[in-house]
Order: C-alpha cells, then sequence, then structure tokens
C-alpha cells in the first residue's frame, strides 16, 4: 500500500471525527496518539495489508471513500486502526488480529470475515456482504444499519442473527470446506463456524479467489 498521507494530532483526528458525524462510541476507544490523515477518496491496488503498514502514528483515517482492488487483511496483533469516513468497498475483508475498523458509511465486499474477538469493528452504514463468515467468538461491535447477505456462524451466535445461520456448503466453494480427509494437514487457524476451514478461506482470499458460490435463481451470493 502506498498512501500519501499527512499527521494529525489526536485533537485533530477527533475534530474531523466530529464534522464527519462518527459516533462518539467508537472513537473512543482508540489510542490518542497521531493518526495518518488521507484527504478524500482513496483508491489501493491489490490487498491492504494491515499487518504491513508503518504509520508514523497509530493508524490511517481515509476522509472519504476507501476502495481497494483486493482484500482489507489483518492476521497479526498489533496492526494499526483504519477508520474510513465514507464508505468501503473491497473484494474481502480478513480480520484475525487485534484491528480497529471503523466505517462511517457504508461496507460493501465479497466475503467479511471476523475470526476472535480482540478487535474493535464498527459499521455505521450497512454492511453488504457475498459472505459473512463469523468465528470464535467474534461479532461486530456494530452494524448501525443491515446486514445484507448470508451469514456462517456458530450455534452460540444464533441469537445475535436476524436469520438463521445458512449452512456452508450452500454458501462456499467446496475449496474452503471442511471434508475430514486431509483437514488437518493445513492450519484451521481455531476457525468453529460449521463446515468452513479456516486455512483454506485465508489462502484463497490471499490468492484473490472467489469464495462464494456464483450467484443463481437459488444462488446465495455472488462470488468474491
Amino acid at each position: 500500500m502506498n498512501i500519501k498521507t499527512a499527521l494529525h494530532s489526536w485533537d485533530e483526528a477527533v475534530a474531523l471525527f466530529e464534522r464527519r458525524g462518527l459516533p462518539v462510541g467508537s472513537y473512543e476507544n482508540l489510542y490518542e496518539e497521531e493518526y495518518d490523515v488521507h484527504a478524500g477518496d482513496l483508491a489501493v491496488g491489490g490487498h491492504l495489508d494491515l499487518d504491513a503498514t508503518e504509520p508514523e502514528g497509530t493508524g490511517y483515517v481515509v476522509d472519504g471513500d476507501l476502495v481497494v482492488d483486493g482484500a482489507v487483511l489483518n492476521i497479526d496483533d498489533g496492526c494499526p486502526a483504519l477508520i474510513v469516513l465514507g464508505d468501503l468497498r473491497a473484494a474481502a475483508v480478513y480480520l484475525e488480529g487485534d484491528a480497529k475498523l471503523l466505517v462511517r458509511g457504508n461496507v460493501h465486499v465479497g466475503a467479511f470475515v471476523g475470526n476472535m474477538t480482540d478487535k474493535l469493528v464498527m459499521i455505521s452504514g450497512d454492511l453488504n456482504a457475498g459472505v459473512t463468515v463469523l468465528s470464535s467468538e467474534f461479532f461486530p461491535d456494530l452494524v448501525g444499519g443491515t446486514l445484507h447477505g448470508p451469514v456462517l456462524a456458530p450455534p452460540y451466535l444464533a441469537g445475535e442473527l436476524a436469520e438463521p445461520p445458512a449452512a456452508a456448503e450452500a454458501v462456499l466453494v467446496p475449496e474452503v470446506l471442511l471434508t475430514g480427509a486431509g483437514d488437518a494437514s493445513e492450519p484451521l487457524r481455531h476457525f468453529d463456524t460449521p463446515g468452513v476451514h479456516g486455512g483454506r478461506l485465508l489462502a484463497r482470499i490471499e490468492a484473490g479467489l472467489p469464495v462464494t458460490l456464483p450467484a443463481g435463481p437459488q444462488g446465495a451470493g455472488a462470488g468474491q
């Protein structure tokens, strides 16, 4: 990722959040340090790997819409926050470390994957996803609008959903399903979403390949 940014103090960042209407309940959970702010809309080619960024502050703020050709990725702990004051569009979002993702507008992705709970995810608008995969007690802290698209989740999260969780085989390509044969030969990444092989799911997202079945008359959603 190559982002031309301007370093803002915490007070300057808060003033920007207030002008853009970001809920206080979201940014009050951020570290009160400097943030790198990109003025206006931003397009990123390829993946946006939050683990690989090296900001001078503690995170990035995009003062506009963010469009990522690939996926927004977070695997490790210690990655910076990403605050989008417009809409976020990406092929996928995969969060497994301790990412802080705040989006003032809507999110449009082929796949939205959250694994484990050490993260802050707040979306003020809608979450529109070809599939949302929830694992290891992860659930977004806020979806202010509507969660659109099928959701795969362990049974203990079913009560958090407006509709019952979907069956993995009805939504995902066979390459990312648990099959029993050879499943243990690849890391499962502690996924407890029924039917989902976490390691294969991540590998396919990193490769830029679709993880959902093609849409059709009975289709569950568009491919990533």
